[in-house]
């Protein structure tokens, strides 16, 4: 399949959606709004003491349903003290998810994790994810490795690819000498347990990176995503990614519920409706950035108290964002490049693959 013809097949899957047939297979519920089928949770999950434990798609593992965002607390305006110390506190109230990337804050948030389970048999305690950005089996290689030694630990419950962003990425990632031989080695040798990817600009990259894989054989474990109250509404990934990855048991990790605060400055919704809306998807993970008590006290407080919303309380939430949603504005990772570290730093991608190398005219 050629990608001019995969993504007028998602095309045609997007109109279904939005004239309201579910995907076939799909277990979550719906809710149909103006701008399409949005899926809904048929579970909030299993309540152990403050926080909320979902299975993570067809693995077998309960995580906590809100998980830690890695980026935040490796930021230059937490002492590492203060994000050790919120670590520990984020996994003693019940968070077991930790979120991180091998180029998170120049791998300072890396470390920070890092030092905080290395105490006390924290690392016991917590399903623990990176990602990498390389492309070519060396680069990929490398980035794991370095990422084991910052996190002081000898495996990785998850690792994922990170920034699939553009339609080139699956290609190269799955190309021999890409970077999933080395995440394929790696689980080999008892360093990665599971295997998934993340990106954030548009849905039907996604999808083929889900395409891409099959194509190979291959079934990824889990997909990360921005799931949030815009993006019901402009290039959703909710509408045309949830759905599938719930009909393949692939565990939904939604991020960027508050799009990095961006969203809360539309003045539509609330820091609590955003996490509500992430925790009413059928996602397995809602992960946010934590960095401070209020904010940790506050996602204890959303999961603790969630209830599943029904269809005409998810309408009324995305009511108050659709007119401010529909051009993208707020969500700034979808319309620009700001969030597209990978592209400010190509070196970190590794280069071409091999096989790409060989066939390049000469002296390019």
């Amino acid at each position: 399949m050629q990608r001019r013809e995969f993504v007028a097949g998602m095309g045609a899957m997007g109109l279904l959606a939005a004239a309201g047939d579910a995907v076939p297979g799909m277990t979550a519920q719906n809710t149909t709004t103006q701008g399409g089928v949005i899926p809904r949770a048929t579970s909030a999950g299993a309540l152990k003491g403050d926080m909320l434990y979902r299975e993570l798609g067809g693995t077998g593992q309960q995580v906590s349903a809100i998980g830690m965002g890695g980026f935040h607390i490796g930021r230059p305006n937490l002492t590492e003290a203060d994000s050790i110390r919120l670590i520990h506190a984020g996994i003693d109230r019940g968070i077991t998810f930790m979120d991180n990337s091998w180029d998170y804050n120049g791998g300072e948030s890396e470390m920070r994790m890092g030092k905080a389970l290395a105490q006390g048999g924290y690392r016991n305690r917590v399903f623990l994810m990176t990602k990498l950005d390389g492309r070519t089996r060396e680069a990929a290689e490398q980035q794991i490795n370095e990422s084991l030694r910052r996190l002081q630990t000898d495996h990785l419950d998850l690792i994922q690819h990170h920034e699939i962003i553009r339609f080139d990425d699956p290609d190269r990632i799955f190309a021999e000498g890409g970077a999933q031989e080395a995440v394929l080695e790696a689980k080999k040798a008892g360093k990665v347990r599971f295997i998934g990817f993340t990106g954030h600009k548009d849905p039907h990259v996604h999808l083929y990176m889900l395409d891409v894989a099959a194509r190979h054989g291959f079934h990824f474990d889990s997909a990360q995503m921005p799931l949030n109250v815009m993006d019901a509404h402009f290039r959703s990934f909710a509408q045309l990614v949830v759905p599938e990855l719930v009909r393949q048991k692939i565990g939904v990790l939604g991020m960027k519920s508050m799009g990095g605060d961006v969203i809360l400055k539309s003045r539509t919704v609330t820091a609590v409706e955003c996490l509500q809306y992430a925790l009413n998807l059928p996602t397995s993970v809602v992960i946010t950035g934590i960095d401070n008590d209020n904010v940790l006290n506050q996602a204890f407080d959303v999961a603790k108290n969630f209830k599943l919303m029904n269809e005409q309380q998810v309408a009324a939430i995305l009511n108050k964002t659709r007119e401010v949603a529909l051009s993208g504005k707020y969500e700034l990772f979808k319309t620009s490049a700001i969030f597209d570290s990978t592209a400010q730093h190509p070196d970190w991608l590794g280069g071409p693959a091999p096989e790409v190398r060989q066939l390049a005219p000469h002296g390019m």
